[in-house]
């Protein structure tokens, strides 16, 4: 590991000399950080599971409404009614 120069009232903070970047030494806040980014991410995917699966229900739902229409208004009955004749001469 490269040797780090600390910054004046930041425990935490140091400064690597090749690139000048600042960066955060505190391996325990770091892991903290990749913690809170995994949760965040699983509820996120969470979210896009739940929007899918809505999604789905409200396609089969559509799906539903039409073919209670088509049994309603009696067009399927018909269809189903002709189908059996045609069946039955055969």
């Amino acid at each position: 590991m490269m040797d780090f120069y600390g910054l004046d009232g930041h425990k935490d903070l140091a400064r690597d000399p090749s690139t000048n970047a600042v960066i955060n030494v505190n391996s325990l806040e770091y892991q903290q950080y990749l913690s809170r980014r995994e949760v965040k991410s699983e509820k996120n995917d969470k979210i896009q599971n739940i929007e899918e699966d809505f999604a789905n229900m409200k396609s089969e739902l559509k799906e539903i409404k039409s073919l209670l229409k088509e049994l309603l208004n009696g067009s399927w009955y018909n269809r189903t009614k002709q189908f059996v004749k045609t069946i039955c001469i055969y």
